[in-house]
């Protein structure tokens, strides 16, 4: 192998540093940031029953996992980021916050949220509001907590989205994030990456009917940088006592944090 391919397959690998982006739609030359919007608001109407479909179940665990953490903190004011249809934001009414706010900046996810919300009387607990993650609509130092649930890998920025995160959070906030990462064990590896890369993208193009969503989710997951190297990056932005806790043999992580 040539000088030339070895540095084509780094890139490929870490396209941040070499300067490529995963985007959900390769022909489309609006941001990131405008084509995850776009692709959210496709498969809005299908994204609740894909999303428990295709990871038959264990993404509401996951969450319930994420929830816990933050109980014992006993967080009054939480902020969920990148709250799509609301279920991270649902989970957390469970720790009976006083108020939990949802921002998303696709429209078509909130008001399937809004939707879910409405139908358990929760509307004057839950608020769900059209807003980027990069620039959150609300003043410094309001938040006792922050989530985000699977979305810190659309962020069209990762370090400003986390930055602005850390702006909202009060003195001694928590931060709990719930991503998806890439197992490494065989042959729970080997097995992982069939489904992820094959399987699910063609059941997921089949129902959502958006060719280029389940085809972007396994690129933007193989693209984030989980693990230590996101650790690495919270500490950069100035998060403290940032740990990882695997889930479920590594197919998702939950990440842990305080200003």
């Amino acid at each position: 192998m040539t000088n030339d391919y070895k540095k084509l397959g780094y890139c490929r690998f870490a396209y941040k540093i070499c300067g490529m982006e995963v985007v959900p739609y390769k022909e489309d030359t609006s941001t990131k940031k405008q084509q995850v919007a776009k692709m959210f608001d496709s498969i809005s109407h299908r994204y609740d029953f894909l999303n428990h479909f295709l990871s038959l179940g264990v993404d509401n665990i996951w969450r319930w996992k994420a929830v816990q953490l933050l109980r014992e903190y006993r967080p009054k004011l939480i902020l969920d980021v990148a709250t799509g249809t609301g279920d991270f934001a649902l989970a957390l009414n469970r720790i009976n916050p006083d108020k939990i706010i949802g921002v998303d900046i696709s429209e078509g996810m909130l008001e399937i949220g809004r939707k879910k919300i409405a139908a358990r009387s929760l509307t004057d607990k839950i608020e769900l509001i059209s807003g980027d993650s990069e620039k959150i609509p609300f003043g410094e130092n309001k938040f006792d907590a922050v989530t985000v649930g699977f979305g810190v890998r659309n962020f069209e920025n990762l370090e400003a989205g986390l930055t602005d995160i850390l702006r909202v959070l009060k003195p001694g906030g928590q931060l709990v994030i719930l991503e998806f990462s890439k197992p490494a064990r065989f042959p729970f590896k080997q097995v992982f990456n069939f489904y992820f890369n094959i399987i699910l993208p063609k059941i997921g193009r089949f129902i959502s009917k958006d060719k280029a969503a389940y085809t972007y989710l396994p690129e933007s997951v193989e693209a984030f940088p989980d693990g230590e190297k996101f650790i690495h990056i919270l500490n950069k932005t100035g998060f403290k006592n940032a740990a990882c806790s695997p889930l479920t043999f590594g197919i998702s992580s939950i990440y842990t944090a305080e200003k």
